[in-house]
C-alpha cells in the first residue's frame, strides 16, 4: 500500500484541516471521532468505527476453548 502524503499547517489554535483527497478516500464525516496516537515523534489520527461499523466483524471467529478435563 502506498502512503499517501500531503502538507498541512497547524493554526494558531492547533488545528490542522485534513486534505478533502484524504477525507474522501477515508470517508470521514464531520464530528467523527479520532484517536490520537503518538508514535514516537510522530502523530497519528485514527477513525473511531461506530458500534454500527464494527457489527459482525467478529462473524466466524472460533469461539471453542481447550480445557482441561478437571477444569470446567
Amino acid at each position: 500500500m502506498p502512503i499517501d502524503m500531503e502538507t498541512v499547517t497547524l493554526s494558531p489554535k492547533f488545528q490542522v484541516v485534513i486534505p478533502k483527497t484524504i477525507r474522501a478516500e477515508l470517508e470521514l464525516r464531520p464530528r467523527q471521532k479520532l484517536s490520537v496516537v503518538r508514535d514516537g515523534g510522530r502523530i497519528q489520527l485514527v477513525p473511531l468505527d461506530t458500534p454500527r461499523k464494527l457489527r459482525g466483524f467478529l462473524a466466524g471467529l472460533d469461539t471453542t476453548v481447550p480445557r482441561h478435563a478437571d477444569r470446567l
